[in-house]
């Protein structure tokens, strides 16, 4: 599935802020929290972009090149009821907010730098739209992962979440 998305549009939607939203839950004690470690096979390093990459001057997106782990992918995620923190790349909007997003696992990612590999990079789509007038703050996300290859102009994700839980993440 090949999914496309303007850089432009989503600096812009990033700059515009939204109110915050915590969406409730009864099950968040039955979430898995995983690291983003968790979503590299065990034994494999850290996928790093091997070079460069290339501009696609026509569509406006960069197309960076990984190494071999970039696109390895944890097998037992898929269907797992998880929580895993980040920072929203917002990508769909309602009136109402965010409905669709990148969790990234750093500040900036995607839009500032090169983007982290795929097996970094969560789609996540809303069952409530999220508005936050603070778009770089980071949060938790709790929801059913599954392994769901996307390309997007700000960054290609492996994995994808049906958020059922979004809370700000306390700092401790």
């Amino acid at each position: 599935m090949r999914h496309n998305v303007n850089r432009r549009w989503v600096v812009a939607g990033a700059s515009a802020g939204l109110a915050s939203l915590v969406v409730p839950s009864a099950r968040a004690e039955e979430f898995k929290e995983l690291e983003w470690d968790d979503l590299i096979p065990a034994g494999l390093p850290y996928p790093q972009i091997v070079d460069e990459g290339v501009m696609d001057m026509v569509n406006d997106t960069w197309q960076p090149i990984f190494d071999e782990y970039a696109r390895k992918f944890v097998d037992e995620l898929e269907g797992a009821d998880v929580k895993l923190p980040g920072f929203i790349i917002p990508i769909e909007y309602s009136n109402d907010g965010v409905t669709g997003f990148i969790l990234a696992p750093y500040y900036g990612a995607c839009i500032h730098v090169p983007p982290p590999p795929p097996n970094q990079l969560v789609y996540v789509n809303t069952l409530e739209p999220y508005p936050s007038d603070n778009l770089f703050d980071a949060i938790w996300v709790y929801g059913k992962m599954s392994i769901n290859q996307l390309f997007t102009d700000v960054g290609e994700t492996g994995y994808g979440m049906q958020a059922e839980r979004i809370e700000v993440y306390e700092w401790t």
